[in-house]
């Protein structure tokens, strides 16, 4: 606000920050105290990610539901169905070669707070510390990402935690890039044509797909929600971002910089207007940076023969997990499908009242920011927000619709999800809250809004109080897996009971995905079915989509000593099944513990 001195929360960052500001020299007070702004959003992250994960940062593995780590995770390709788990689990296998698994999970989960803090601090058009501090509490701490990870889908919390990273490199212009590396080589600006705007045109794709790195290795979910934001930014960017503006005059808004919106202007610009051939361009670039990135997974599905059931649209609608109904468990960022994954206390009427609040507050903070040199994202994010509300809204009220789409084409089918897509909404509150608190311009009310965001959430730590705990597999699991890994013979592996997930007394009950899915350096055939309770009552259930799982249904219901010479054709040559099941009496059994029975299908059956 103008005629208001800079507090000392005022320190800017060393290197190139979000809203600008060179920063002093390292050494010295002045040095010391902007390196500690530096890092502070990233050291507020981990802080917030040690109090999230509490107990879950122990000794062992992190199980809960899609979060399924393992001990000696084979690098192994996708199955029949569609890869969601790729190339994460590929990631994971590889990096398991050189590090303990377990700390290849902790420090991804760690990661994710990191970096989300850091991100969405370096969006926020400010020089202060106070309001970058609030936009890192709040978008690494709210009930998406609370929600996301209880559903133990850490792979696209990956790319949740680097959009604004990817937002802020999509915004970047071309001429801007360049003119500002002149800058600071102290050379006058570069012309069209010069080496140097060449060297900007070609690095600018080159940062954007480092941006995207942490969605790439969470696979298709985590580069969907990217792609969302990162088109329309890059589509609507008008002018440079992440190179500070000039200082203003003593007592200028920190918003704005020197000389007011016609500094935002560069010659050749058409005085910061939008223009269609350029956003092409860049639009363009951006998909096909997303694309080539998209690859790992991308050519898996085309190949794949997975089907989408359109069922799943009702099946994962957002629903209300508070007292506001669907749309305000949405604005608040809330309104998952599984009601497992909801943070205890959420639905109560002072915590859901707090939070929507919050969420006016933070959609008009980001209202009143403006575009320009100081968020050129604006737009775009705004765009990807709205798009991201609507597709949840749809699944809630027009499943029909979307049910529709997935039934014409199935590509349509990771829309079914709806309350996936409010990442960038979540990153929009959170800049907004950032730039709320710009304008008021209060330390006070810059530790109130860093703090609110747990206070409103108290739930969600140590864990969410137990929801998320450390473990280890039994030896028996362990035996099973050297076993089977060091068979040479083809074969599949069968998992049974023939369901998708588990509920181990070892894991403390909490329901996991079948672990055997990712043990073993063979194929595995489970039943990807899934039974999904409504609301209303009842429970729906989504058809499989590896159309091998028929083929196995069948040969289950086959008559007592049929059943085995039935599996036999399909490729399975091992059974892992529950220690009592006697099912498979003309099985040869190589294991048995305390909870499981590895069996193996002699050849001639």
């Amino acid at each position: 606000m103008a005629g208001v001195p800079p507090g000392p929360d005022a320190a800017v960052p060393p290197g190139p920050a979000a809203d600008g500001g060179t920063l002093p020299e390292a050494g010295g007070p002045s040095g010391a105290r902007a390196a500690a702004a530096r890092f502070a959003p990233a050291l507020l992250g981990l802080a917030l990610g040690l109090l999230a994960l509490g107990p879950a940062l122990g000794p062992g593995f992190v199980l809960r539901y899609d979060m399924v780590f393992v001990p000696d995770p084979p690098p192994v390709g996708p199955g029949e169905g569609f890869p969601r788990a790729v190339p994460s689990d590929l990631v994971v296998a590889l990096l398991a070669q050189v590090v303990p698994v377990q700390a290849v999970q902790k420090a991804a989960l760690l990661g994710i707070f990191v970096l989300a803090a850091s991100g969405a601090a370096a969006l926020v058009p400010s020089r202060r510390l106070g309001p970058r501090l609030a936009a890192a509490a709040f978008y690494a701490w709210n009930a998406y990402l609370a929600q996301r990870l209880l559903l133990g889908q850490w792979a696209l919390l990956l790319g949740v935690a680097g959009l604004p990273w990817a937002v802020r490199a999509a915004a970047h212009s071309f001429r801007g890039a360049s003119a500002e590396a002149v800058r600071r080589a102290g050379r006058t600006p570069a012309t069209p044509g010069t080496r140097e705007t060449w060297w900007a045109r070609a690095a600018w794709p080159v940062r954007l797909a480092v941006a995207l790195l942490p969605a790439a290795v969470g696979g298709f979910q985590a580069m969907l929600v990217s792609a969302l934001a990162v088109l329309p930014v890059a589509a609507t960017a008008r002018g440079p971002a992440g190179h500070p503006p000039p200082a203003g005059p003593p007592g200028a808004d920190p918003g704005e910089p020197s000389g007011g919106p016609e500094a935002d202007r560069r010659p050749g610009e058409a005085g910061g207007r939008w223009r269609v051939g350029p956003a092409v361009r860049r639009a363009g670039g951006a998909a096909a940076v997303v694309v080539l990135l998209s690859l790992p997974w991308l050519v898996p599905a085309l190949g794949s023969r997975a089907v989408t059931d359109p069922a799943g649209v009702r099946a994962f609608a957002a629903r209300a997990d508070g007292p506001f109904g669907t749309v305000g468990s949405l604005l608040t960022l809330g309104g998952i499908w599984n009601s497992d994954a909801g943070v205890p206390g959420q639905g109560t009427w002072w915590s859901a009242g707090v939070r929507l609040a919050l969420a006016a507050v933070a959609v008009w903070g980001f209202a009143r920011t403006r575009a320009g040199r100081a968020a050129p994202y604006r737009a775009g994010l705004a765009t990807a927000a709205v798009a991201g509300l609507g597709v949840a809204l749809a699944g809630a009220f027009a499943p029909g619709v979307l049910g529709g789409l997935i039934a014409w084409w199935p590509g349509f089918g990771p829309l079914r999800d709806g309350q996936l897509y409010l990442a960038p909404f979540a990153l929009l509150q959170a800049v907004g809250l950032g730039c709320a608190v710009e304008r008021w311009n209060s330390r006070a009310v810059a530790a109130v809004a860093a703090a609110v965001p747990v206070l409103v959430l108290p739930t969600f730590a140590l864990g969410a109080f137990g929801r998320l705990a450390a473990v280890d597999y039994p030896d028996e699991w362990r035996r099973v897996q050297a076993i089977v890994n060091a068979d040479p013979a083809p074969g599949a592996l069968l998992s049974l009971p023939w369901g998708a997930h588990r509920a181990f007394g070892w894991n403390g009950h909490r329901v996991i995905l079948d672990p055997a899915t990712k043990m073993f350096r063979r194929r595995v055939l489970w039943n990807d079915a899934l039974l999904v309770g409504l609301p209303g009552g009842g429970r729906l259930r989504v058809a499989p989509e590896d159309p091998a799982t028929a083929g196995v249904d069948a040969a289950l219901r086959a008559r007592p000593g049929a059943r085995e010479a039935a599996l036999a054709r399909l490729g399975v040559r091992y059974v892992l099944t529950r220690a009592g099941d006697d099912t498979f009496r003309d099985a040869a059994t190589v294991f048995t513990g305390p909870e499981i029975r590895l069996l193996r299908l002699d050849e001639g059956l």
